[in-house]
């Protein structure tokens, strides 16, 4: 049970009638998700922003925080809840209003201001809410930090301070004015930009078009009812509202958004999309290009052409596969300093020069077509048809309870674990490769491979299956790994199958 805080320990803060209720659970590895109004409530908000800034104030930062919010219903009125709760730890907030993700990570190196908590629940259904946090630019909390946040939220111990608030006027503009800022495209694309009427809605297309695009707008319009899909270029659903889009207009490309701005899916021009790692081995063969010895850092879902496929090879680029996570990929690809980290998520971290090493759904937008642009005469399917085939399924999300979730994958890690002792075979074939670092990804003799993972922000598993030599071994994988899964009853259906 959370206990109520002391009335001494919260001054100068918002009163509410109800207690402070915050569900453990909504305490995620990276950041924080809760369902409003049945896991948390405005008061539970308030004190994770006096937890956030008491935690501030331990890790020995400046307690100065930029803060915004998604377009969701209620995501302004948490966050002048979760201000609150700041500002009585004694926080100096910068508020940057209505935002996408990360623009209030730019606005951490804009304002020169150490901290962020952005308000949104990112593409989780309408319902959902969070905060994605951070203490040391470009990096976002990781478990270490979410644990003892949890700790200092549900046992109620708190700093008091006397924090400042500022609010920044018409902050978008100079997010926008930095994104555009470079010269524009040679090669005039006709680009689909989709936004499933979330927050990116209201400055993609502007941007797009700024650097040179011609831009056929995709629901754009903010509603955060999300009417037709959720804002999810992972989903199938928006994939296929981009496709036939794409080939309605003969659009060069479709590009689209998820609900906080941080992650960019890609549809080629004949109306097939691409996966996210792959789109990453495309940009990591045209980085490299240029790069000479290029380091990458890709999370243990993507496809194994990044270290495989011959062209990155012959370029001399080198990738190292890390935990799925944005704030895990974002802090390894800080590390190494690698020129970018992919996500199969869509997450993509670039360093310097095309970004500052945070996830940014309009970076890679822009960094896809300048892909095109120095591929004169060449379409995005080419580019997607130059790599050598695979058979990969989409990610797909057999629902678990979070309380259980973490035990079903202990006990698969185990099977599969006993399974290399044993030298038994999986879909027909010994084990060649078992990498434990999150969750288990096995790989067979032939190089097909077959993972499953907690999902870190929903209460789901992660399954992802993919094949070197062809579509039947893919199924005969991702039937491997489902053999196991349903071994245990608390895992429900998936959200889609291949």
């Amino acid at each position: 049970m959370f206990p109520k805080p002391k009335p001494a320990l919260l001054p100068n803060t918002y009163a509410y009638e109800s207690e402070p209720m915050v569900k453990p659970t909504g305490f995620r590895e990276y950041d924080a998700r809760w369902l409003f109004g049945k896991e948390i409530n405005l008061m539970g908000v308030q004190a994770l922003g006096m937890g956030l800034g008491t935690l501030i104030a331990e890790l020995g930062r400046p307690q100065e925080i930029v803060t915004g919010h998604d377009f969701r219903g209620y995501s302004a009125s948490i966050k002048y809840a979760l201000i609150g709760g700041l500002m009585a730890s004694g926080c100096k907030v910068h508020d940057i209003g209505l935002a996408v993700t990360p623009m209030a990570y730019f606005a951490q190196f804009d304002l020169d201001v150490p901290c962020v908590a952005m308000v949104t629940a990112s593409h989780n259904d309408n319902g959902w809410t969070g905060v994605k946090m951070g203490a040391n630019r470009p990096l976002t909390f990781g478990p270490d930090e979410m644990n003892r946040l949890k700790e200092i939220v549900l046992g109620a111990e708190f700093k008091s301070g006397s924090g400042s608030y500022v609010f920044h006027e018409n902050y978008p503009a100079r997010y926008i004015a930095d994104l555009t800022k470079h010269a524009k495209l040679k090669r005039k694309l006709k680009v689909v930009v989709a936004c499933g009427n979330g927050t990116a809605g209201a400055f993609a297309p502007q941007v797009m078009e700024a650097i040179g695009c011609e831009v056929i707008p995709l629901d754009t319009e903010l509603d955060h009812t999300f009417p037709k899909y959720n804002p999810n270029p992972e989903d199938m659903e928006m994939l296929h509202a981009i496709r036939d889009a794409v080939l309605e207009h003969k659009a060069d490309l479709g590009l689209g958004f998820d609900g906080d701005g941080d992650r960019c899916g890609v549809v080629d021009n004949t109306g097939e999309e691409i996966f996210a790692d792959k789109v990453g081995v495309m940009l990591a063969r045209d980085m490299s290009a240029i790069n000479a010895n290029a380091q990458f850092v890709v999370d243990v879902k993507s496809t194994g052409l990044f270290a495989t496929d011959p062209v990155l090879q012959a370029q001399g680029a080198k990738t190292e596969y890390w935990k799925t996570g944005h704030s895990y990929m974002k802090r390894r690809t800080n590390e190494l300093n690698a020129l970018a980290g992919f996500e199969k998520s869509g997450h993509f971290f670039f360093n310097a020069p095309p970004g500052r090493g945070y996830d940014d759904g309009l970076v890679s937008a822009i960094a896809i077509c300048e892909m095109l642009d120095r591929a004169p005469g060449k379409s995005m399917s080419d580019l997607k048809n130059a790599l050598p085939k695979t058979w990969s399924s989409p990610t797909m999300s057999p629902h678990c309870d979070d309380e259980k979730k973490y035990g079903v994958i202990d006990a698969v890690v185990k099977h599969f674990e006993t399974a290399q002792k044993n030298g038994d075979t999986v879909a027909g074939q010994k084990i060649r490769d078992l990498v434990t670092v999150n969750g288990v990804r096995v790989t067979c003799e032939d190089g097909s491979w077959g993972l499953v993972r907690a999902s870190s922000n929903k209460p789901e598993l992660v399954v992802v299956v993919e094949s070197p030599i062809s579509e039947a071994r893919m199924h005969d994988m991702f039937e491997a790994v489902n053999v196991v899964l349903r071994q245990h009853p608390e895992v429900g259906a998936y959200n889609q199958t291949i």
